[in-house]
């Protein structure tokens, strides 16, 4: 009897930060003669639609969670949402899992992503190969495992002492500042950590699981080797669209999942623009910043005097009405640069009149920087983005980063934010060191994905050895 060709049947989260890398590890899955299912919200969908440039390569079960217009967590209830969110996606999922087999094109592989750790039971349920898709850098995940397995005893109050550190094995010595925010006593997303704590516990029962990391072998050799005899990990990134990687689809221009509109006309004033002149500005699609902090970086522009693009958006994507009258010097700030609501961020830090980045270091935006050879002021706030900062400044050299104040706010100051730019753009001897080095990157980056290439040959092996799972779990169980 033929094989059936493999059919991978992959969720996540309806956040950007998550669909972008799981839609582009699905078209790379499809190109590897994947069958390709895509679970996502009618939320997410509709917006998702409206960009035009949704992948068609691949199917699309779209469900609701309740919140067909989309959930504010501003204004509703987080853990009802969570909770119903839950019980939708796991009735999606067997739903698709009984038709498909039923119409004779079974899933072989159930692939899911962080914040759905109960995903792993359904596989179970169903005796399917399941795999995790880590959106976030080897060295996170590594701090998690050592967190719930009793390192939390080592992170007490003293942590925030400027002598503290731990040593956590495969990863440089880390300050509390290094550390995911959901490992320190002061976070305030217990239900965040409770999610993670169980996405641990459900692998630690899974012999040998899988973890796909979004990251390369380069870029995390001693990070990605396996934990504790218990986990592999697994690099197959940047998951980033072609044409700003390896260039071998020069088609491949989004990830196609984009939940805020844009326009293009930046692209124009940056084309004015002489090389390596511009200072890019994005904190991502959650961080919204206070008035006083906006009025530092303000502050830090004009002092510059340096042209700048500056993505300034709420949660919908949108500029708020009175975002520009909330800044004080903004007639000051309109005469050296853009301010925009959203746009094509890879298109931006590919484009040659861009100098540095001035980002939030979540894993998709770092990742990006590393892709188009861009240096980088490191500008954490929550969550992986102090662990990435730490590796783009200390690690990788490819970026300084912003040293926070220390009082009741946590803002940085002005003068700070333009040190740290003119460090990175200026003719200073560690500036050009953070660009040579984010040239070696973005080289080492573009080879990983080439056919010849560890990630390229990492993703292809996992495909075949899932569909040799698959026949075991099949004769075992007298078929599926």
């Amino acid at each position: 009897m033929a094989q059936p060709q493999p059919h991978f049947l992959l969720v996540t989260y309806p956040a950007q930060g998550h669909i972008n890398p799981a839609l582009q590890f699905a078209k790379q899955l499809t190109l590897l003669g994947v069958k390709l299912t895509f679970t996502i919200t009618v939320s997410a969908y509709r917006r998702m639609t409206k960009s035009n440039q949704i992948p068609q390569s691949f199917n699309f079960v779209v469900f609701s969670d309740g919140y067909d217009d989309g959930f504010n967590s501003n204004s509703g209830d987080s853990k009802l949402f969570l909770e119903q969110f839950k019980i939708r996606v796991i009735q999606s999922l067997k739903e698709t899992i009984d038709s498909s087999a039923k119409n004779g094109t079974p899933v072989t592989c159930l692939v899911y992503t962080i914040l759905l750790p109960w995903v792993s039971e359904v596989a179970l349920d169903h005796k399917l190969p399941l795999a995790l898709l880590w959106i976030q850098p080897a060295s996170v995940f590594r701090v998690y495992y050592y967190y719930f397995n009793g390192y939390d005893k080592l992170i007490g109050e003293d942590c925030f002492e400027p002598s503290w550190s731990i040593e956590i094995p495969g990863l440089p010595s880390l300050k509390s500042r290094d550390l995911p925010s959901f490992c320190l006593p002061s976070n305030p997303h217990d239900s965040v950590k409770s999610i993670l704590k169980e996405l641990l516990h459900l692998l630690s029962s899974i012999e040998r699981p899988k973890v796909l990391v979004n990251t390369f072998d380069a870029l995390e050799e001693e990070t990605l080797k396996e934990i504790d005899g218990k986990i592999d990990m697994v690099a197959v990134g940047p998951l980033i669209p072609s044409a700003f990687l390896d260039g071998n689809d020069p088609t491949d221009r989004s990830f196609g999942g984009d939940l805020f509109e844009t326009s293009h006309d930046y692209l124009k004033w940056m084309n004015s623009k002489p090389q390596g002149s511009i200072v890019y500005i994005s904190f991502g699609t959650l961080i919204e910043w206070s008035k006083k902090q906006k009025e530092a970086l303000a502050y830090a522009l004009i002092e510059s005097k340096r042209s700048f693009l500056w993505v300034l958006r709420d949660k919908d994507g949108e500029t708020k009405a009175d975002d520009h009258e909330e800044i004080s010097c903004i007639k000051e700030l309109q005469q050296l640069g853009l301010i925009v609501p959203w746009c094509s961020q890879l298109e931006v830090l590919s484009h040659p009149s861009l100098g540095c980045f001035v980002t939030h270091c979540g894993w998709n935006s770092t990742l990006e920087s590393i892709a188009c050879g861009v240096p980088v002021v490191a500008f954490p706030k929550w969550s992986d983005q102090a662990t990435n900062a730490k590796l783009i400044e200390d690690v990788w050299g490819m970026g300084t980063r912003v040293h926070v104040a220390v009082n009741e706010d946590g803002d940085v100051d002005g003068e700070e934010i333009r040190r740290c730019i003119e460090m990175v753009m200026g003719e200073h001897e560690r500036g050009e060191t953070m660009r040579k080095n984010a040239k070696k990157w973005k080289d080492l980056a573009s080879k990983a994905v080439k056919q010849t290439g560890s990630s390229y040959i990492n993703l292809k092996a996992f495909v075949e050895q899932s569909g040799s799972t698959f026949d075991l779990l099949k004769d075992k169980n007298g078929g599926i």
